[in-house]
């Protein structure tokens, strides 16, 4: 009996060490998964990967960016960018702050206007630079503004930015707005899918959202706007802005406007403005406001005062 009882303790003490071993094997395991897949989810390709892998009960995400935070949804493009890259589109920023300062065309304590903001990227990269005392940033979907708010907070700028959650347009009351599903920056006044979901905002013309804002025309030193197409409605609301011939970058889409409507726009931009630089993909064109191409589908422009 007491043979058969020792027999028995050593071959339970085997099976110990058997699970002592096999558990060290799986930790051992384990950390090496863990390395080779934070060595490939550190790359570009990586995080493309892991983003458009995440579950859709995931509905923000936060990066750091190095000098500022960025809460966006993983699920959207300008997200799913900002997580790959860092940034979203930050360049065109600092090539604008570049030629405003090469031509003393950036005033000392002048104010932002930026009507489209999104989720703040843009916002948070001129504030960031300083070049401007104060930002009025302008967005209507209700999605967009409320991580636009999250950035201005998060990255303690509420003092030195203002958000304001409306279209711009020629009148105030309301206004049909149709939210693109994928892509939260192509939301727009005008419907581009079926899959739109249509909602109503607020809308106000540009003069009604700077003394919303406390800013008097006078104050601004430079416009950015990017609408998806409603450009021509909200600068027919900034006649004094025109007036004093601001320096004024948007994105121009014939593609919405239509020959006619873009013939009009650009008519309607030179009765204020003589000379732009036009940004194509590969180069930048100074040129006259009236011989802006009409014929592309869409492009970047700096109306110069």
């Amino acid at each position: 009996m007491p043979d058969l009882v020792l027999k028995k303790d050593l071959e339970n003490a085997g099976d110990g060490e058997g699970m002592l071993a096999m558990k060290s094997w799986k930790r051992r395991l384990r950390k090496w998964r863990n390395r080779i897949a934070r060595r490939i989810l550190s790359t570009r390709a990586g995080r493309e990967m892991l983003v458009n892998a995440i579950s859709p009960r995931v509905l923000t995400m936060t990066a750091d960016c190095g000098d500022h935070l960025m809460t966006f949804s993983p699920h959207d493009y300008i997200g799913r960018k900002i997580y790959r890259k860092g940034h979203f589109e930050r360049e065109n920023v600092d090539r604008l702050l570049a030629i405003l300062r090469q031509r003393n065309l950036l005033k000392q304590d002048a104010v932002l206007l930026e009507l489209g903001g999104n989720i703040g990227t843009q916002t948070l990269y001129f504030a960031l630079s300083k070049a401007f005392r104060h930002i009025v940033t302008v967005e209507p979907d209700p999605r967009n503004y409320r991580l636009l708010k999250t950035n201005i907070d998060q990255n303690a700028m509420g003092d030195r930015i203002t958000a304001i959650n409306s279209a711009a347009g020629e009148n105030e009351g309301a206004l049909d707005f149709f939210l693109h599903r994928d892509n939260h920056g192509k939301s727009s006044a005008l419907r581009q899918s079926d899959r739109d979901i249509a909602i109503t905002v607020p809308v106000k013309p540009v003069t009604a959202i700077l003394a919303e804002a406390a800013i008097a025309p006078e104050e601004i030193g430079l416009i950015w706007m990017d609408i998806e197409g409603y450009e021509p409605v909200a600068a027919r609301s900034m006649q004094p802005l025109l007036e004093r011939r601001v320096p004024f970058y948007m994105e121009f889409s014939p593609v919405f406007y239509g020959p006619d409507g873009s013939k009009a726009f650009i008519d309607h931009l030179a009765q204020f403005y003589t000379n732009c630089i036009v940004f194509f993909e590969d180069r930048q064109v100074e040129m006259k406001v009236t011989a802006m191409p009409a014929d592309i589908e869409q492009f970047d422009v700096l109306l110069l005062p």
